[in-house]
């Protein structure tokens, strides 16, 4: 009955009884009788019962039931969204739902069925997965992953054996050729080139491609297709043109109109004419043209605004339209002018500037420009003509002397334009500039009394003028000029250049008094300007003048110093020295006990003032401040380098004076004597001063000069004594293992750079030479077991890092030399030198990239921009390696190894005044750092050698391997 009730709204007959029978049946509300005469009738039993099982109404008599749209509800397509809204991904299309019900219903048909594994796919996958499942899945997953590990190593075996079999099948390339590659080592040159060249390989047509024949097509040939209206592309091969399958223009379209070659020619005609008048002189009527290059200019001009044709007569538009509307406007009428001008119509630019200057006959840039457009005569006329209009205007007076060719003419138009104008400078600057001495100093005079607030002409006045007359001009422009500074500087230079030097400082004295008084502000930064452009004029008094009375103004007392230094360092860097000595005078004055400015005063006088200045700079140093030893000292080496040792021994002596059993003054003293091989006087201060001042440095340069003098006895019991009192100093154990190597008792040595280590375990110096020792004696391994025990106490030591890197590479182990660079650059990621190191470990193609991570790291180590250097030297780059050697100079002058590259770059691609700059500065610099440079000054045998000596012996022994 259930069923019933749910199939009756489903199939719903079209005839009435059906659909009366089928609201009865299956609706189950009360039927209200209809008033009809049958109503007295007996009621039917089965009305108001349930409609039996499978009953369809009007099936009996024939009216069989259909569906409507209405009983199965709307068509829905596949890519319809569900009516879900929080539908699962996968699952919001009905698309989505109709796979997954496919998929859900298993396949059960014989096919899927094996006898074996049964259906495919799980039986059970559309039931729910529950904990007990879970956890089975997870038993049988351990069983599986246990039952993996048994196999895996027997796996992988096989894997690498199949691995091996089938590189033994099919070897790489490289491999095949590897026993080869080996046996090239053993090749001769001759046998190198004897090797033949590889032929070509391409065939004949490769090799000898033919070029595409074009045939140049005559004008009668596309006039005559033209004429005939003909539709064809090709050429016919009777004509004699064949291969010519280019469409001519217009062939698609006959009878568009006729192609006439006559004309062509005569625009191509007209066209050189203009570009002729162009370029012609119009004043003399010869023609101005290059012949050679006037083709070549004309290809240029032409199509210059060929592509800007649609802008340029847009622009043509607006501007006619903005004359139009307001012709009174005179940038309209330039504007317009300057359009044709650029599109090479010069004539209409011409004749709209001159209506233009009929409708703005006040307009000074209007005139100008006409003059400028118009050639010659007619822009003479022009200018006459505007200078009716605006009598009063400096510019077209000046551009109509600049019109003029004769110089008689240029005077004449000035000086009539001055008597219309009198008050304007620029004329009278002008017109001076074309007179004589004589004449000019006359019209200088009137031009004053006519402008008499110019200073420029009031100057010009006074320097023509002689001494006497002068005075008395500069004293009538300080009166009618009260507030300018130059008038007094230049009577200053006046006083200065006749040799009327106490007058000059009263001048700036009162100059500053009169501007104060007159309520000009005293810029410091403008006068000590004005004092550069006097030191740079010659007028040193007046330069120093000014800097005494200006140098203190608007500065805090407590910055006074800071301030003066930085201001000296500007004037020398502008190249005013006059105004950096005058401030490094004044700041003595009021600083005379400051060391720090007597030193960077005597640095200054080294590096640009004389010998003489020097010493008496330093003279005046030591009197004030008795204790500063490097006075002493740079006096001392000052009057050496002159050769006079005697004044070099009295200075020392006086210092020994102001500072008793000073180190420095005893070393500088033995210094002294023993370069200028005066050996036992050296041994006697030594020995006073080992007993006075026992340091550890002068026991060091005792047993040095032992050494170097051949007594290896003498030394070695210095070195013995000295080692009682500071064995703690890792350079006296150094001196003490290095003179037992150089008497090849190597086991002595080693003994002694261990000692060394016990007490100086910190000593990268120490290590470094035990290992070199064992490496040299052929212990490898010793070695290297030497320098991990150093990196261990060291670890942050970039300087045995480097040398375990070079351990390494010496010995060809270049891979692990790579691993140790790496390890070296975690632990010391700005060290310099192993960034330098590495650029080199690294393959020519990968050098660059790692140059520019060593830049990133270490932007301003010397040793990073001279490996940067080396690397454009090696690969050819001239230009760029000299900008790296000077910049790695500039930042460090004290590195040697930097001058000595340089040097060698030098010789083999500069010149030889570059060459001599370079030793030149390097003598400056004496540079005392650096690998390859201390090896060469510091050995025994080198040990007088001077710095330009030293400088070549480096540079000799360098080899650019790199």
């Amino acid at each position: 009955m259930a069923s019933s009730a749910k199939q009756g709204p489903k199939i719903v007959s079209k005839s009435s009884a059906g659909g009366a029978g089928a609201a009865g049946a299956g609706g189950g509300l009360p039927v209200m009788p209809l008033a009809s005469p049958l109503m007295g009738k007996k009621k039917k039993p089965f009305l108001g019962m349930p409609a039996p099982l499978g009953y369809v109404p009007g099936l009996g008599r024939g009216a069989t039931g259909f569906t409507t749209r209405s009983d199965i509800g709307p068509a829905r397509d596949a890519n319809d969204p569900v009516d879900d809204r929080h539908a699962a991904p996968g699952k919001r299309t009905v698309g989505d739902q109709m796979k997954k019900k496919e998929e859900d219903e298993e396949d059960l048909n014989d096919t899927n069925y094996d006898e074996f594994n049964g259906y495919a796919g799980s039986l059970f996958s559309s039931g729910p997965y529950e904990k007990d499942d879970e956890e089975a899945d997870a038993i049988y997953a351990a069983l599986d992953k246990r039952m993996d590990e048994r196999r895996k190593e027997r796996r992988e075996l096989r894997e690498k054996d199949e691995i091996e079999k089938y590189r033994m099948e099919r070897p790489k390339i490289q491999q095949q050729f590897s026993d080869l590659k080996r046996k090239l080592s053993g090749m001769s040159e001759e046998e190198w080139l004897s090797i033949p060249e590889v032929g070509d390989a391409r065939n004949k047509r490769q090799r000898n491609p033919r070029n595409e024949k074009l045939t140049p097509v005559p004008d009668s040939f596309f006039s005559k297709h033209l004429q005939t209206g003909d539709k064809h592309t090709t050429v016919d091969p009777l004509q004699g043109l064949a291969g010519l399958n280019t469409p001519y223009p217009g062939s698609m379209t006959p009878g568009t109109g006729e192609l006439d070659m006559r004309k062509i020619g005569q625009a191509r005609n007209t066209l050189m004419d203009m570009r002729l008048s162009q370029v012609s002189d119009s004043v003399s009527g010869q023609t101005v043209v290059d012949p050679k290059g006037y083709l070549t200019d004309l290809n240029s001009m032409i199509p210059t605004h060929g592509g800007d044709i649609s802008d340029i007569k847009k622009a043509r538009l607006l501007l006619k339209s903005v004359r139009e509307t307001n012709p009174h406007h005179p940038p309209a009428w330039i504007a317009s002018a300057r359009l044709e001008e650029v599109t090479g119509k010069l004539q209409v630019a011409r004749n709209l500037i001159m209506k233009g200057t009929e409708m703005c006959p006040k307009s000074e840039d209007v005139w100008l420009e006409a003059a400028r457009l118009q050639p010659g005569d007619t822009a003479k006329a022009v200018v006459a003509q505007a200078v009716r209009h605006l009598p009063q205007s400096v510019r077209i007076y000046i551009r109509a002397a600049e019109l003029e060719t004769d110089m008689r003419a240029k005077k004449r138009v000035l000086r009539k334009a001055l008597e219309n104008v009198s008050k304007s400078v620029r004329l009278w600057k002008t017109a001076v500039e074309l007179e004589e001495p004589e004449d000019a100093r006359i019209m200088l005079s009137r031009a004053v009394e006519c402008c008499p607030t110019s200073v420029e002409l009031w100057l010009a006045l006074a320097r023509l003028e002689t001494y006497e007359n002068a005075r008395r001009v500069l004293n009538k422009a300080r009166e009618n000029i009260p507030t300018d500074r130059h008038i007094w500087i230049t009577a200053a230079k006046l006083e200065e250049a006749n040799d009327n030097v106490q007058m000059v400082e009263k001048i700036i004295d009162r100059a500053i008094t009169s501007l104060r008084a007159n309520g000009v502000e005293i810029n410091r930064e403008q006068w000590i300007q004005d004092a550069e452009e006097c030191d740079k004029a010659g007028s040193v008094a007046t330069c120093q003048a000014v800097i005494r009375d200006v140098i203190g103004i608007g500065i805090e007392e407590e910055d006074r110093k800071h301030t003066w230094m930085e201001d000296a360092d500007s004037c020398v860097s502008h190249g005013a020295l006059e105004c950096a000595r005058a401030i490094y005078a004044h700041a003595l004055q009021m600083f005379p006990s400051k060391k720090s400015v007597w030193l960077r005063a005597a640095y200054f006088e080294k590096n640009n003032g004389t010998r003489e200045s020097l010493e008496a700079l330093l003279q005046r140093a030591v009197a004030h401040c008795p204790k500063a030893e490097v006075l002493w000292l740079m006096g001392a080496k000052s009057k050496w380098l002159a050769e006079d040792v005697p004044a070099a021994r009295s200075i020392l002596a006086l210092a020994f004076q102001a500072n008793p059993n000073s180190e420095e003054i005893w070393l500088a003293a033995v210094k002294l004597e023993s370069e200028n091989n005066e050996y036992e006087r050296a041994r006697r201060l030594l020995a006073k001063a080992r007993s006075s001042a026992p340091t550890a440095r002068v026991f060091m340069k005792s047993v040095k000069l032992e050494w170097v003098l051949g007594n290896i006895d003498a030394a070695q019991e210095l070195c013995t004594e000295a080692l009682k009192h500071y064995e703690d100093f890792p350079k006296l154990w150094m001196m003490r293992g290095q003179i037992e190597e150089q008497g090849e008792n190597m086991d002595k040595a080693r003994e002694a750079y261990n000692q060394g280590l016990k007490k100086c375990p910190h000593s990268s110096g120490l290590w470094w030479l035990l290992s070199r020792l064992e490496e040299r004696v052929g212990q490898l391994t010793r070695a290297r077991a030497i320098l991990e025990k150093a990196r261990l106490k060291n670890s942050q030591s970039p300087e045995l890092w480097l040398e375990s890197v070079r351990l390494e590479f010496r010995a060809g182990l270049k891979n692990i030399a790579n691993t140790l660079m790496a390890k070296a650059l975690q632990e010391c990621p700005n060290s310099g030198i192993l960034w330098a190191e590495a650029v080199f470990l690294e393959a020519r193609p990968q050098r660059k990239t790692k140059s520019v991570d060593a830049l990133k790291k270490c932007e301003h180590d010397p040793h990073v921009l001279l490996a940067v250097a080396k690397l454009f030297w090696s690969e050819r780059k001239i230009t760029k390696a000299r900008e790296w050697f000077l910049r790695t100079v500039k930042i460090e002058p004290d590195l040697g190894d930097a001058w000595a590259l340089f040097y060698k770059f030098e010789l083999q691609h500069g010149t030889e005044e570059q060459q001599e700059e370079v030793r030149k500065r390097c003598e400056n610099a004496e540079p005392r750092h650096g690998e390859l440079w201390c090896a060469e000054s510091k050995h025994v045998l080198n040990w007088q050698k001077k710095t330009g000596e030293i400088l070549a012996g480096v540079a000799g022994k360098i080899k650019n391997t790199f």
